[in-house]
């Protein structure tokens, strides 16, 4: 497949698309020698989702380059990141990757025949590699590793042991699978840096590092597993695509933190050396674009309406999709999917009288829905001079209605065009006869006279932004908070500003994948 190709011209497809390459002279020494050993693992733990077409897309041009492909489905990874698979479902799991893994590649037209599919268990539990990790575990700092795994396994207030053995793991695999490269998302840099750091010291050479940039969710941040909003499964039926897609974040004109352009940019366009709009004959008609650049400039121009993208990206989408989901109509994959993610809502709750599963009332930050906002308009209240009714822009379709009280403390004028941070799963109540529908969170001090300061996103924030509590990234927030329940009202108990003026619950921080929540000057406040 790459006999006809130079060296430069195999250097070329596979950097191309690439955030990052470390070792690019090894990288060309190398090619001009014999063809490269590449590999790329994932941890079979959430479903595989659409973002996973990025590094398909990347093993194609591997292979057009000739390369030595190797996936590794890295099952034991998956139990030792915080037990995300379970042991009793890693073995079903690994299988449902194996399967949806190839049905990806093939619904892309990469042959299978020229890879390599190996998991982490057919030599992770070996003598040799069992012995390595206790070398490695002598040299490497519990800083070093904690800091090598800060974007890739599940923080939380009081890791695991195993969370830390994780990165050295990885690195490992490198040996172990006699590869020249590993490629994986740009999150992993910290762990290949360690991988280049210890592999030396254990006497095995330093590899190359091929990196791909991350892809937005359609919330606008990174697409998760985890987060059922935020990204868009390979299974789902065409109706979940084209609701998911209709509540995707995508803002007119505005290209940063858009998941949908996205989507375009980073699988479409890697995939497919064009894109087709399909709008009305009165918005100027198809458009048929061959680059990426031209896309994003008319969308910028407002020359392209999100309604129109994310139709078009439906379309392209299901394209990909539909050999996928034909595949998995099989009596033994439905079984397969359904044995390795089981259906929690299915399972039939406590017979009356007898006592709660203590996680479904286990209260939790990860509960709340705390997304950024912006304020788009602000008008006095009708009925009530002590309100103010505002229009924010949470990343959906249409912006919300919030009532507040800050009418007597910030200025409208100061609030318009102002990024903010909202409770958005709050049951909507009417404040005096005007529906609002999220709280606005705000730090407070004094009873008499009372200061308040709205929270502030960190810089650079876009509407729709998850904000989390750190250690409690991975939870799903309730679809609504039952108002009986109080969720909201135990939580705010241990919900304060601290004295550098960051907004903590229980002493961690409120946080965005760009950073922390802020006030600007009421150290010690409560926040609600």
């Amino acid at each position: 497949m790459g006999e006809q190709l130079s060296p430069d011209e195999k250097y070329h497809l596979i950097t191309r698309n690439l955030q990052e390459v470390l070792g690019e002279e090894k990288l060309k020494s190398v090619l001009q020698e014999r063809e490269l050993k590449v590999y790329w693992g994932t941890a079979t733990t959430g479903k595989p989702h659409v973002a996973y077409f990025v590094p398909m897309s990347k093993i194609a041009d591997f292979l057009k380059a000739g390369c030595e492909v190797t996936i590794l489905f890295a099952d034991l990874h998956a139990y030792l990141d915080n037990m995300k698979a379970p042991w009793e479902l890693l073995e079903l799991r690994t299988k449902y990757y194996e399967q949806v893994i190839k049905a990806m590649l093939e619904s892309i037209g990469v042959p299978l025949d020229k890879l390599k599919f190996i998991r982490g268990t057919d030599y992770q539990l070996s003598r040799e590699y069992t012995l390595d990790v206790y070398r490695l575990s002598s040299m490497v700092t519990q800083h070093d590793a904690k800091k090598a795994g800060a974007e890739v396994v599940k923080q939380v207030e009081h890791p695991l042991l195993s969370g830390l053995l994780y990165p050295g793991l990885q690195a490992l695999d490198e040996e172990y699978l006699k590869v020249d490269a590993q490629f994986g998302g740009v999150d992993q840099r910290k762990i290949f840096t360690l991988a280049e750091k210890y592999l030396p010291s254990l006497g095995y050479a330093k590899r190359i590092h091929l990196m791909n940039p991350m892809v937005p969710g359609l919330t606008g941040t990174k697409m998760s597993s985890s987060e059922e909003e935020s990204k868009i499964d390979l299974l789902d039926r065409r109706e979940d695509v084209k609701k998911k897609l209709k509540k995707a974040f995508c803002e007119p004109g505005n290209i940063q933190n858009n998941g949908v352009l996205s989507f375009v940019k980073h699988v479409l366009f890697s995939l497919h050396s064009e894109f087709a709009i399909k709008r009305d004959e009165k918005w100027g008609g198809d458009k048929v674009y061959t680059t990426y650049e031209e896309v994003e400039k008319d969308f910028a121009a407002e020359l392209i309406h999100p309604g129109d993208l994310k139709a078009s990206v439906e379309e392209s989408l299901n394209k990909l999709l539909d050999p996928i989901r034909k595949k998995f109509e099989s009596p033994e994959l439905k079984k397969l999917t359904g044995s390795a993610y089981p259906d929690a809502s299915k399972n039939k709750g406590p017979a009356k009288g007898n006592p709660k599963n203590p996680e479904e009332e286990e209260i939790v930050p990860s509960r709340l829905d705390i997304r950024v906002g912006k304020v788009l308009s602000v008008e006095k209240h009708p009925d009530a001079d002590s309100l103010y009714v505002e229009k924010i822009d949470v990343g959906e379709a249409q912006p919300r209605t919030v009532v507040s009280g800050l009418v007597a403390f910030v200025p409208a004028e100061e609030l318009e065009g102002r990024l903010v941070v909202l409770l958005c799963n709050l049951k909507p109540q009417k404040m005096r006869g005007v529906e609002s529908q999220a709280m606005l969170l705000c730090a407070s001090l004094g009873q008499g006279n009372r200061q308040v300061e709205p929270l502030d996103p960190p810089e650079g924030s876009a509407p729709g932004e998850r904000v989390f509590v750190e250690g409690y990234e991975a939870g799903r927030p309730d679809e609504e908070l039952k108002p009986k329940k109080k969720v909201f009202e135990k939580l705010q108990v241990d919900m304060k500003v601290s004295e550098d003026c960051v907004a903590q619950w229980k002493g961690s921080r409120l946080a965005t994948k760009l950073g922390q929540i802020t006030c600007k000057t009421l150290k010690g406040g409560s926040i609600g």
